[in-house]
């Protein structure tokens, strides 16, 4: 199912990126109020009934709202974010299985919560779009898994065979809370907005086991980390705080200084290198740990083309035998 955005949601993400572009210091104020704006929330419920998915833990389903007045649903809705009663309900947590035979996690949201969410994506991301780097290509409208491959095809082949071949362990499950919402309040003041996002990431998680039994945590909330991957704002938290990481190996000077370049998606990364690998998976390990991340070293090595190859994002790096150009099969 195919959305176009309504014109005036258009034309209210417009002025946001214009203005987050425009000016990079600039910290926004009045946004909360848009979150419960008619035609951002009805459009926020379109785009999630459009992406489908389960129910939450109320067991609401888009065909339950749908046959008793969606209208009435979303004025509900609108009210509690309106009165600032709205609380989030406990996610649900699922389990799906991962290509190396274990568990990914997901986190299902009641569909209020999905679309309350998917709403105040809609205006923030705007705002962020102008802050991301271009290094970063997950969960972004101009850009795909397949840019990124292109791009660490295009940087192998000038001469960048030394990589730095990383992963993440647990990347949503640990984003640190306080320094994630700084990251936010760097262009977000508006403390109804901060408040939102925080309840967004402290909600219970449900999971229910083999007999079926109900059992609720409140992990998150106790840990200070965690981001429900399932839910329609951790992709643009995620990337949010991935850019402290990439910005930061820029303004330090690792870039240049090592002539290592990074191409990121989600949590998966590669620094392209040409001599100095080991010395940038040193340093990148050093900066993970100041950002409270842990670095998953089973998947994580150094590798040396064209002895070896390597595999991003489903593509394997390998040298053609005919020549010394390299292919991404």
């Amino acid at each position: 199912m195919s959305l176009s955005t309504p014109e005036s949601v258009q034309k209210l993400q417009t002025a946001l990126h214009a203005k987050a572009k425009e000016s990079p210091n600039f910290r926004f104020h009045a946004l909360y109020d848009k979150v419960y704006r008619k035609d951002v929330l009805v459009y926020a419920y379109e785009r999630c009934q459009a992406n489908g998915g389960a129910a939450g833990v109320d067991n609401q389903t888009f065909e339950n709202i749908e046959a008793h007045s969606r209208e009435r649903w979303l004025d509900e809705l609108t009210q509690e974010l309106k009165s600032r009663t709205y609380q989030p309900q406990p996610v649900r947590r699922v389990y799906i299985p991962k290509p190396d035979g274990k568990q990914r996690p997901l986190g299902v949201p009641a569909i209020r919560d999905r679309t309350a969410e998917m709403a105040a994506v809609l205006v923030l991301e705007p705002i962020f779009k102008a802050d991301l780097q271009p290094e970063q290509y997950a969960y972004r409208k101009d850009r795909s898994a397949l840019d990124a491959v292109r791009k660490v095809h295009k940087l192998i082949n000038t001469g960048h065979g030394e990589i730095v071949d990383a992963n993440l362990s647990s990347y949503f499950d640990t984003l640190p809370h306080a320094e994630l919402l700084k990251s936010v309040a760097r262009r977000v003041v508006d403390r109804a907005m901060l408040h939102l996002i925080k309840l967004w990431l402290e909600p219970p998680v449900e999971e229910t086991d083999e007999c079926g039994n109900k059992r609720r945590s409140t992990r998150n909330r106790d840990a200070g980390r965690g981001s429900p991957q399932g839910s329609p704002i951790s992709p643009l938290l995620s990337n949010l705080y991935m850019r402290r990481f990439v910005l930061g190996w820029k303004k330090l000077g690792h870039e240049k200084r090592l002539k290592a370049y990074i191409v990121n998606y989600a949590d998966d990364l590669v620094i392209c290198c040409r001599n100095r690998a080991e010395e940038a998976l040193v340093t990148m390990r050093d900066m993970m740990t100041k950002l409270k991340l842990t670095v998953n070293e089973t998947k994580t090595r150094v590798c040396k083309l064209p002895e070896e190859k390597f595999d991003f994002l489903g593509y394997s790096v390998l040298q053609k035998h005919t020549d010394k150009e390299f292919i991404m099969n």
